[in-house]
């Protein structure tokens, strides 16, 4: 799976209503309204790099009020869920 970290700047009396546009998209997971340069962070996860183009330009870029965004793709993901498991192995509970 590929995660792609887009940060988007919209239209700023629209920043609700395009945050639900986006949500609504499939192979977007989350949308966080964030303060600083950006209006809008989604995290976008998709099965092929290909598809990114598709779902970035071809899909977010598209909805009206969305006026530019800047995509950071991750090479590996960490998070405490994946820690506690690997943690976990070879124990009996």
């Amino acid at each position: 799976m590929i995660t792609a970290i887009v940060l988007i700047k919209t239209s700023v009396d629209r920043i609700p209503e395009i945050a639900e546009s986006i949500a609504a998209l499939d192979n977007v997971s989350e949308v966080f309204s964030v303060t600083g340069t950006y209006d809008l962070i989604a995290m976008v996860r998709v099965k092929e790099h290909e598809d990114l183009a598709e779902v970035i330009p071809g899909r977010i870029s598209k909805i009206p009020g969305v006026e530019g965004t800047d995509t950071h793709v991750a090479f590996r993901t960490y998070s405490q869920h994946d820690l506690e498991a690997a943690f976990a192995i070879g124990l009996d509970n």
